[in-house]
């Protein structure tokens, strides 16, 4: 068994996510980076190494538990790298792998389309 954010995950439920059959691709990629934080969370990884600090920051609704799962999820699906320093106070570092950013160009479409969508809400 694995721990997750105050949940036990039994190995035979991770199992069951990885074999699960999709109907469409759609559904295999908002698997992946569905939900409201998730892409948020590559956006601002997209460019750059973040601290868990630093990312609380630049996503301030979201609650510091939701962004340990998400990342923790991400993480598993190959996406996010977490590097640890072994130094005290403790240090830990957030950054795309590079099957993640493989997801850049998705990213970039959602945040051009939600300018043009604010641009044309702001009239």
């Amino acid at each position: 068994m694995k721990w997750y954010t105050n949940k036990i995950v039994s190995m035979n439920e991770l199992q069951r996510k990885r074999a699960r059959r999709y109907r469409c691709p759609v559904e295999a990629t908002l698997d992946v980076i569905g939900g409201k934080w998730k892409a948020v969370i590559l956006f601002w990884l997209r460019d750059e190494v973040c601290r868990f600090g630093e990312l609380r920051r630049k996503i301030p609704d979201i609650s510091e538990r939701m962004l340990t799962q998400h990342l923790r999820e991400l993480e598993e699906d190959g996406i996010v790298q977490r590097k640890v320093y072994a130094v005290v106070p403790p240090k830990v570092e957030y950054s795309l792998t590079a099957y993640g950013r493989t997801l850049r160009p998705i990213t970039e479409m959602l945040c051009a389309w939600g300018k043009k969508h604010l641009r044309q809400h702001q009239r």
